[in-house]
């Protein structure tokens, strides 16, 4: 690596603790549990975060409540707005030129049907 040293951070609100420190240390054990059991809290708000993925734009809109679990998550896959188009790419085509354009935009319905 051009920067050796940690990789996570060392804040005890964020991340769990190192193997090692969990072998020796109580303490360490125990915030391991209670991190992996309660989780974190959020602080309360929403935001969308976008990520590029091989056929488009992955995005996920959270909104929490300030408890430790989201209040509501939604996932928008990346052939939503590719199928969302359609009817735009098909507008003026034959019926049977329907199957093409589907095809050509290689969409996988079991991420589009949440």
């Amino acid at each position: 690596r051009a920067h050796p040293g940690p990789v996570m951070i060392d804040d005890r609100k964020a991340c769990p603790p190192r193997r090692e420190r969990m072998k020796d240390d109580m303490e360490a054990l125990i915030h391991h549990f209670k991190f992996f059991t309660e989780g974190y809290e959020v602080p309360e708000g929403e935001t969308y975060a976008a990520v590029e993925a091989p056929k488009g734009e992955f995005g996920i809109y959270l909104i929490s409540d300030g408890a430790n679990k989201p209040y509501r998550l939604k996932c928008r896959a990346p052939g939503f707005p590719h199928l969302a188009a359609l009817e735009e790419m098909c507008r003026g085509h034959m019926l049977a030129d329907v199957v093409a354009v589907i095809g050509t935009q290689d969409n996988v319905f079991g991420e589009i049907y949440r």
